[in-house]
C-alpha cells in the first residue's frame, strides 16, 4: 500500500486535528467568510453518505465541514501529503485531517479503496464530482490569450484579473462569440468579467437563465455515484453560491435533500448533474427576491 495511504489510516484512527480545524478553525473561518449554509438538516446523522458539491474555492470543503459534527474524509491530490511540491508543506495536517490523498495522472486503485472503505465502515465521504476547481486555468488563459488578447497587456496581468472566472463561462462566451450571439468586442471587454456579462445577457433575453445553470459546472466525473452504488451509500449533494471575501456578503452554501444510489451510472450522473442545477437556481432566484 501506498506509504501515504498508510499514514493516512493510522493517523485517522485518532482525529484530534481534524477536531481542532472544525472547531477552533472552523470559528476563524465563519468569521473571516461569514458563510450562509441552508439545509442542515439534510445531513444523515448517521450511517455511510457521500457529500458531494461543486468546487469554485479552495475552501469549498470548509464548509460543509462545518455544518455537521460527523466527519468527512475529504479526497485530496496526493501533493499536499509531499513535501517536494509547493503545495506539500502540511502533509501532517491533511493526513490528520482524515484526508485520502489522490494521484490524479492516472485511474488511482488505492485511493478508490481507501475511499470505499470509508463508506464501508459508516462514515463519510466528500467529493468534488467535477475533479478541480472550475475556475480559470493558466493553460486555458493562455490559450485565450494567444488567440484573442491585444499583446499591450502582458499575460501575467491578463492572468491576474482573467483567473476569477470560471472556466465553463469563458468557454460559454466563446461559443456565443463563434455563433454571433454576442460580437467580438463584447467577448473581448468581457474577458475578465465573465460573470457580469452573462448576467446581462439574461436580463437583455439574449441567453435564457436554464443556458447559464448549464454552463456552470464542469462535467462530472462518476466516481460518486459508482461509489455509492458500490456500497449501498446515499449523496448528499450541495452547491455553494457568492464570493469568497472578507466578511462575505453573498457567499451561501444550499445543502440538498440525499439521493438514494442507482444501478445505472449513466443516469444517476444525470440525476446529480440537474440536482446541481436545480440547487443553484433555487439559491440564486432567491437572492432575487
Amino acid at each position: 500500500m501506498d506509504q501515504n495511504l498508510k499514514e493516512t489510516k493510522k493517523t485517522n484512527e485518532k482525529m484530534p486535528i481534524y477536531k481542532f480545524g472544525r472547531g477552533f478553525l472552523g470559528l476563524i473561518y465563519k468569521f473571516w467568510y461569514r458563510p450562509t449554509i441552508i439545509g442542515k438538516e439534510n445531513i444523515p446523522t448517521e450511517g455511510s453518505f457521500l457529500i458531494v458539491g461543486n468546487h469554485i474555492h479552495i475552501m469549498d470543503q470548509c464548509n460543509v465541514i462545518i455544518a455537521t459534527k460527523r466527519c468527512i474524509h475529504y479526497m485530496a491530490k496526493k501533493e499536499y501529503f509531499d513535501p517536494k511540491y509547493k503545495e506539500g508543506k502540511f502533509p501532517w495536517f491533511f493526513r490528520g485531517a482524515g484526508c485520502i490523498p489522490v494521484d490524479r495522472s492516472k485511474k488511482d486503485e488505492e485511493a478508490m479503496h481507501a475511499a470505499l472503505d470509508v463508506l464501508e465502515k459508516g462514515e463519510v465521504l466528500g467529493l468534488f464530482p467535477e475533479g478541480t476547481r472550475n475556475g480559470l486555468k493558466e493553460e486555458r488563459a493562455k490559450e485565450i490569450y494567444e488567440e484573442y488578447v491585444d499583446k499591450n497587456i502582458s499575460f501575467e496581468d491578463f492572468y491576474k484579473k482573467a483567473k476569477k472566472n470560471k472556466t465553463t463561462h469563458i468557454n460559454y462566451l466563446e461559443e456565443l462569440m463563434k455563433d454571433k450571439t454576442i460580437s467580438r468586442d463584447e467577448f473581448l471587454d468581457n474577458l475578465t468579467t465573465a460573470d457580469d456579462l452573462l448576467q446581462d445577457l439574461i436580463l437583455n433575453g439574449r441567453i435564457t437563465k436554464e443556458d447559464y445553470y448549464e454552463h456552470s459546472f464542469l462535467p462530472l466525473k462518476f466516481g460518486a455515484v459508482s461509489m455509492a452504488k458500490k456500497t449501498s451509500s446515499p449523496i448528499v449533494p450541495y452547491i455553494i453560491t457568492g464570493h469568497y471575501k472578507f466578511r462575505s456578503k453573498d457567499l451561501k452554501i444550499l445543502i440538498g435533500k440525499p439521493l438514494d444510489p442507482q444501478d445505472d451510472l449513466e443516469k444517476a450522473n444525470y440525476a446529480l448533474r440537474e440536482t446541481f442545477k436545480k440547487l443553484l437556481k433555487e439559491s440564486l432566484e432567491n437572492n432575487e427576491k
